[in-house]
């Protein structure tokens, strides 16, 4: 007996050598690992904040913000690390990455070219339609806004252009976006993005953010905008104001009793359906993209439940900012409206950016705003 307890376990210093030589495994993987994302690095160096951010002002405020926060949240090792798959960032366009006023949304002066100027459907316009179109003017005219403009216009582009296939509808707007911008020299209306937000976009595309557009446009229209743009986002990460969409045969009958068949195209069904502002945002957020962002940017009043919801109760850390059109040289600003939000900024916690003091250019060198 005794004899047999000197001889010992065979199998304790198997297992002995097995886990020497798993944990010598494992060092060498961790070594092989390290290399080879330094190599990776060396081969595809990742820009720094400051680097990509470069048409923002140096002492910017928002841009130290939004770098101190991009470092935090990319950094395993630190407590507010975010997982690739929840860095979801929700942007606004007009106003946010896109030029507002000129002089109002795009999609507003869309309308009005098509019902008091397009030689192809000018006299064809229903009444409805150039009632519209004639409080849009009113608006540019006098600032004021006539009550459920917003509706009425979402109604007046889906009756406008009904009966158009998807491409030929974002033919039209390609070719709407090559009609030179009233308000600016050497900017045509395609052309009208904010190039310190697109480095925004670009930033956070570098760090493995999804971005996702939720406007208050009408998503066709929105995806019309950045086809063809710098922006390079697909269209399912578009989201804005919605039209129905029918088959070109469907005629009156209902989508639940059609079968789309091998002859069919898709057509605007000319009906509206819902106006993607406040708290329409929020909501189609969850609908479509299911999980809450990380990090929202708009300009407006339209864009604050966004914010609040993005930096509400968030597992995760989250910011939100907000665009003050404060620029009144480069920009068609409005300093009352940035007054505003810079209250609102300072009530809710929200970072302001001031297109004035943020950015060393809007538009690049060769674009003018007419005086």
């Amino acid at each position: 007996m005794e004899k047999e307890k000197q001889k010992g376990n065979p199998w304790k210093g198997i297992a002995i050598v097995a886990i020497a030589l798993l944990l010598v495994l494992a060092i060498l993987y961790a070594v092989a690992l390290r290399k080879a994302k330094e190599e990776k690095k060396a081969l595809n160096p990742v820009l720094t904040g400051a680097e990509v951010l470069s048409l923002w002002t140096e002492g910017s405020e928002a841009k130290a913000a939004l770098i101190g926060y991009m470092e935090a949240v990319t950094d395993p090792e630190s407590p507010d690390f975010i997982p690739v798959e929840r860095r979801v960032a929700v942007f606004d366009l007009d106003g946010t990455l896109f030029c507002e006023t000129d002089p109002n949304y795009f999609d507003y002066t869309l309308l009005v070219y098509r019902v008091t100027e397009d030689p192809d459907y000018k006299d064809r316009a229903s009444e409805f339609e150039r009632e519209v179109a004639q409080k849009i003017i009113t608006l540019n005219e006098t600032g004021v806004a006539a009550d459920g403009l917003e509706v009425d216009h979402g109604r007046a582009v889906a009756s406008a252009f009904s009966g158009m296939t998807i491409e030929e509808f974002n033919d039209y707007i390609q070719r709407f976006k090559e009609l030179p911008m009233p308000g600016y020299e050497g900017m045509r209306r395609g052309e009208g993005f904010y190039l310190p937000m697109l480095q925004v976009i670009d930033y956070l595309q570098a760090n493995e953010f999804t971005v996702f557009i939720v406007s208050g446009t009408d998503r066709l229209i929105v995806r019309g905008i950045i086809d063809n743009s710098p922006i390079d986002i697909p269209n399912a990460q578009i989201i804005g104001s919605d039209e129905t969409i029918i088959a070109r045969d469907q005629g009156d009958t209902d989508g639940l009793h059609y079968v789309f068949d091998d002859d069919d195209v898709l057509v605007l069904g000319g009906d509206f359906i819902i106006k993607n502002l406040k708290m329409n945002k929020v909501a189609v957020i969850m609908q479509e993209i299911g999980v809450q962002p990380v990090l929202s940017f708009g300009n407006s009043s339209g864009d604050a439940s966004m914010a609040e919801y993005v930096t509400s109760g968030n597992p995760y850390r989250s910011l939100a900012f907000m665009l003050c059109c404060d620029d009144t040289e480069r920009e068609n600003g409005n300093t009352e409206k940035a007054d505003k939000m810079y209250a609102s900024c300072e009530e809710f916690g929200w970072i302001p950016i001031s297109m004035k003091n943020d950015w060393s250019t809007i538009y690049g060198d060769g674009v003018t705003r007419k005086q």
